[in-house]
Order: C-alpha cells, then sequence, then structure tokens
C-alpha cells in the first residue's frame, strides 16, 4: 500500500435458491441491483446475478460487497452475464460462528460459484477478492476466459517481508493484528469503514449516503467480525503461512499463464505504485494495462464508469 495515504490513520491510530430475492436497500441512486440467495453450508450468501451471456464474476475484498461494483455493471449487463456476490459474514450474506479467516471465505465463496454454472468465465477481482478468485481459476482453468485485476493482493508488493519494511503504516497493521487493539480501532470506533474505505482509501471522499449503504451491513461491533479478519489475514513475515504461499502461487500463476489479462492502476494507488505496476508489465504475460488517472485503492468508487467500458471494449477487442 502506498505508504503516504495511510500517513494520518497511522497518526489517528450447496444449493442454489434463485426464486429467493433480497432488496436493496436505498441509500445511493445508484442501486439498481436486487439480490439472489444461495443456501451455502451452513448459511446464505446473496449475490447479483444478471444479464445473459459469457459470464463476469466480481469478487470484492474489504471491507465491501458487491455494492462496490454497482456503476461498474451497467456497462457490461446487456453484453454479459454479470455476477457479483457478498462474501460471507459480509454484504447482506450470513453471518454465521465461525473465525472468517480465508479458508472460511474460500470455503463458503468457492461452492457457490461451483454451483453457478460458470463457464467461458472473466473474473474481475479487487483486494481480497484477487486472492480468492485467482486461486478458483488455478483450480478451475478450464472455466476461464480472462482476467481483470486492480488494487490486490499479488507479488511484488506482497507478502511483506517484516512490519518495518511497510513503512510508517506497518505500525498500523501491527495495530490491527494486535488482540484488543484492533478489536477497538475495527470493531468498535469502525475505522476501517469510515476512515479507511470512507477517506483515505479513495480519491474524493465517499458521499454520506454511499458510506451510510456500506455501513447498513455492520450496526454492530460483532457484525465486523470479517472486518477485522481481513488485515490479520494479510501475509507479513511469513505469518499466516497459508496466505503466504497462496500470494507466491498466484505471482507464479500470473507470470507463466497465457490467459488475457487486464489491469487497472491509478496514481498514486496503494497496492500498485507506479514500481509495482512496472513489475507486472515487465513480468506478466499477454496484460494490457490501463491508467485510470487518480486513485488509491478503492478505484471503482473514483472511476466506475472507465473501468466499466474498459473491461467491456477489451473483452470485444479481445475476442
Amino acid at each position: 500500500m502506498n505508504r503516504r495515504n495511510f500517513m494520518t490513520t497511522t497518526a489517528a491510530i450447496g444449493a442454489v435458491n434463485l426464486a429467493t430475492l433480497l432488496p436493496v436497500a436505498a441509500g445511493d441512486a445508484s442501486v439498481k441491483y436486487r439480490k439472489k440467495i444461495a443456501n451455502i453450508h451452513d448459511s446464505k450468501m446473496a449475490y447479483v446475478d444478471e444479464g445473459a451471456g459469457d459470464p463476469i464474476v466480481f469478487f470484492h475484498g474489504n471491507p465491501t460487497s458487491s455494492y462496490l461494483w454497482r456503476n461498474v455493471m451497467p456497462h457490461l449487463q446487456d453484453t454479459h452475464r454479470v455476477i457479483a456476490p457478498d462474501l460471507i459474514g459480509m454484504g447482506d450474506s450470513g453471518k454465521p460462528d465461525i473465525a472468517y479467516k480465508y479458508a472460511n471465505h474460500a470455503a463458503y465463496l468457492h461452492r457457490l460459484l461451483d454451483s453457478l454454472d460458470l463457464k467461458n468465465a472473466t473474473l474481475v477481482l479487487h483486494d481480497w477478492g484477487g486472492p480468492l478468485g485467482f486461486d478458483w481459476a488455478m483450480k478451475n482453468p478450464d472455466r476461464i476466459r480472462a482476467l481483470v485485476y486492480m488494487e490486490t493482493i499479488t507479488p511484488p508488493s506482497m507478502p511483506f517481508e517484516s512490519y518495518e519494511t511497510m513503512g510508517p503504516f506497518g505500525d498500523l497493521f501491527k495495530a490491527w493484528r494486535t488482540e484488543g487493539v484492533g478489536e477497538k480501532m475495527i470493531l468498535q470506533d469502525n475505522m476501517f469503514i469510515t476512515e479507511v474505505l470512507g477517506k483515505i482509501g479513495v480519491f474524493t471522499p465517499l458521499k454520506a449516503e454511499v458510506l451510510a449503504e456500506y455501513n447498513r451491513y455492520y450496526p454492530t461491533p460483532e457484525s465486523r467480525a470479517p472486518i477485522l479478519q481481513w488485515p490479520r489475514e494479510v501475509p507479513i513475515a511469513e505469518i499466516p503461512a497459508n496466505t503466504v504461499a497462496l500470494t507466491r502461487n498466484i505471482g507464479t500463476f500470473l507470470t507463466t499463464s497465457d490467459l488475457p489479462k487486464l489491469l487497472f492502476h491509478a496514481t498514486p494507488g496503494a497496492l500498485y505504485t507506479p514500481k509495482v505496476v512496472a513489475w507486472h508489465k515487465a513480468n506478466v504475460p499477454n496484460l494490457t494495462t490501463v491508467d485510470l488517472g487518480n486513485g488509491v485503492h478503492f478505484l471503482q468508487e473514483d472511476h466506475p464508469d472507465a473501468i466499466g467500458t474498459g473491461i467491456s471494449d477489451w473483452l470485444e477487442k479481445s475476442k
């Protein structure tokens, strides 16, 4: 992540039931989607599923939901089937009593994806949605047509060697991963949504009604358990071992796969600084890159139209 953008925060220290529809609450005039519900394991998962044609699956990360893609999907739903799940414990999906570690999320999300009869799919990946999507793609190569990614977890920005190599925001992650301290910051003070998503991770601070929609899913400290666990899954100093290994496997996959790939990046970026973008251009085959201009981490909030039309145009050209 770009250190400059975290300075202020650091200082502040199974079976698919297609008949069931979940309405999206009002809050942002751009919300147009109703969600379907799937019974997965011992809980439910909510997801958008609109349009027809080859599927495009949108993966969100922390602390967002399918709502992140609300202004991107309209550019694609007339020509494709657009699918956007809410991760377990997030968005309108169920909140079972689980640890919300990477393996938990993968178990629920991958079961949902397996149930949706995906063929010739394009995966659009952001934040923790990246490892989840890359993981599924590596396990299901015959179902994948193309990959689109932005501000997600890949080499060379991760795994981090240590907190010290992360610069000033290493202290922030250390605090989030410290028992009791992280609970206060994220569960009680709701820092990840109000500060990281609402202000620091976007070029233009989110409007009140947009922030309210993101907050709608997390009315209590207990409901924010997934938001707290995700920073504790970030691969730092070889911990956790499984996400360290997965991130390195993703690097191998990206640099050896001939699948068409599209990378969106912005300035200054958070995970994808100019140096990281240059590495991808030099090492990832069959890669197209798009410079969105000003942006930090949640590029979909600042550049939804450019991302939507960019994906549409690129898929058309790559037929």
